[in-house]
């Protein structure tokens, strides 16, 4: 695949900052809500006011950044970082039962891993819950109508992206993790695959975006057009340059496209020169993601 260079994205690493700052009163007012009021102003004095964030160009991300507006959060901060780089500052701060706050969604395996919870969204900034759709570029119907048929097929749940996640965070391999899941529910892939042909040794690309999520994903629909006898390329890109490969032709599918929400603005970007074959993901949800022993429920209790 003659790819440009897109910005792939690696590792981000990420300095949190983490000073405690002296206290700094209310005026007493309002006593029915004062322990949740005072939790909040000690949760942003421990975080410097910062949100643990992903990579910058998430739309969940801009979200965040939209309900600092909303909320009159004008002292808190989003900190761009990575999936990875959350996921490390969320377990250290949780082993410690230190505050943090999150850019969370689901499904993901920190949901299994930790007690967590999402802080309510009143103004509703985040949404409603969102579907992952598979695309794929104009043209893959005619030059490999296997696996697009395969890639039309293709529909799982929560529950089954959370399996292969939790395998690959407690040390296996991402693409034994896969394998393991496509062996395990062999009932389910014959459903994607039935009635396609196999094929010999014909290449597709796939990009994604390096989320634990769409890993598992990814490599789980790569396993499957292995066994159709495809060889795969997986390449992890920004999301942004995620949706321009394969709106360019330059990849061939993705199943890593969150709406309506998360990506809306690169589908206003690129929609048109790519084909939706719907959600193979329904009732995935975002938002800013605590751990239950915060005294905090709602971004309204961080003002």
């Amino acid at each position: 695949m003659k790819m440009k260079k897109l910005g792939v994205l690696a590792g981000m690493s990420l300095a949190l900052i983490a000073a405690g700052c002296g206290t700094n009163d209310g005026d007493g007012n309002n006593t029915e809500n004062n322990n949740n009021n005072e939790g909040a102003g000690d949760v942003g004095e421990e975080l410097n006011y910062t949100i643990t964030g992903i990579d910058a160009g998430a739309g969940i991300m801009g979200a965040a950044e939209e309900a600092l507006d909303v909320y009159g959060l004008d002292e808190w901060q989003v900190q761009a970082s990575s999936d990875a780089a959350m996921t490390q500052a969320l377990g250290d701060a949780y082993d410690n039962e230190e505050p943090i706050i999150v850019t969370g969604w689901t499904p993901h395996w920190k949901f299994a891993a930790y007690d967590l919870k999402y802080l309510e969204d009143p103004e509703g900034v985040f949404g409603e819950a969102e579907d992952i759709h598979t695309f794929v570029r104009e043209g893959l119907e005619e030059d490999m109508p296997e696996a697009y048929q395969v890639l039309d097929n293709f529909q799982w749940t929560e529950e089954d992206m959370g399996e292969i996640m939790m395998d690959i965070q407690e040390g296996t391999d991402d693409r034994e993790a896969a394998r393991a899941w496509v062996e395990e529910n062999e009932d389910k892939v014959n459903e994607w695959t039935e009635g396609v042909d196999p094929v010999d040794g014909e290449t597709i690309d796939l990009v994604f975006v390096a989320w634990d999520s769409e890993i598992a994903s990814t490599n789980m629909i790569a396993v499957v057009l292995e066994d159709l006898g495809y060889e795969v390329n997986m390449d992890p890109l920004e999301a942004n340059f995620m949706f321009q490969a394969v709106a360019e032709g330059e990849a061939d599918a993705m199943v890593a496209a969150w709406l309506p929400g998360t990506h809306s603005h690169l589908l206003e970007d690129y929609g048109d020169d790519m084909i939706d074959l719907g959600a193979n993901l329904e009732g995935a949800a975002i938002g800013l993601v605590v751990p239950e022993y915060m005294d905090i429920d709602s971004i309204e209790d961080l003002q």
